[in-house]
């Protein structure tokens, strides 16, 4: 069973009905025992970064998606779900973030910098680092477009994690990953044929018990 984390936000119906689309079932919980238990986790997240870490605090949620993060299972975050992995962000200077992916999450250059309006919203082309194994990539066409909504972006320590990029104004980490964890910037559950290909593969992982 793959377990979408409830904290109290994100868009955690539109994840479900993906998955649901490409034929797996997921299951909505806060329960740190379902996380326990479950083949699969993901993390979602829409809103401000302190806002989501604290609603993670509050319910208890924060050790317990640690530990379902670095058991080896897959695990996948999402949006501000991917934010919540690194150690913390312009955004929420004051609040931690989950630690599991060395680096900080930055804000884009304000437009008269670039040119560019802040947030990022839209459609944009993924850039898979070469070289790199990323199972959840493997079922993308050869163009890859992604849907995104977002005024800040993981910046790791260590170029290694980036598993994808993006051109906005400057390159991006789009998705990251280390180990058994990937995360994505974008929302796969928007992002039509490419982004529920990322579901599936995700999907697949859990399904087939892999630790990754």
């Amino acid at each position: 069973m793959i377990v979408i984390v409830d904290y109290g936000l994100g868009n955690l119906r539109s994840v479900q009905k993906g998955f649901a689309r490409v034929g797996y079932e997921a299951e909505i919980s806060d329960d740190p025992r379902a996380l326990e238990k479950a083949d699969g986790v993901v993390l979602p997240g829409v809103g401000a970064f302190g806002d989501c870490y604290d609603g993670l605090a509050d319910r208890g949620l924060v050790d317990p998606v640690k530990e379902a993060a670095l058991s080896g299972r897959p695990f996948l975050g999402i949006c501000v779900g991917l934010q919540l992995m690194f150690d913390g962000s312009e955004e929420s200077p004051d609040s931690p973030g989950l630690g599991l992916i060395p680096g900080r999450v930055v804000r884009f250059p304000e437009a008269r910098e670039t040119g560019l309006k802040v947030p990022h919203m839209g459609w944009n082309k993924l850039i898979p680092t070469p070289g790199r194994d990323n199972p959840l990539l493997a079922g993308m066409s050869d163009t890859p477009y992604a849907y995104f909504v977002h005024s800040y972006y993981g910046q790791p320590e260590d170029d290694s994690y980036v598993l994808a990029r993006c051109e906005y104004g400057k390159p991006f980490a789009a998705m990251v990953g280390r180990g058994n964890m990937f995360a994505v910037q974008f929302h796969p559950e928007k992002s039509q044929t490419d982004g529920l290909s990322i579901l599936r593969a995700f999907g697949q992982l859990a399904e087939n018990g892999a630790h990754v």
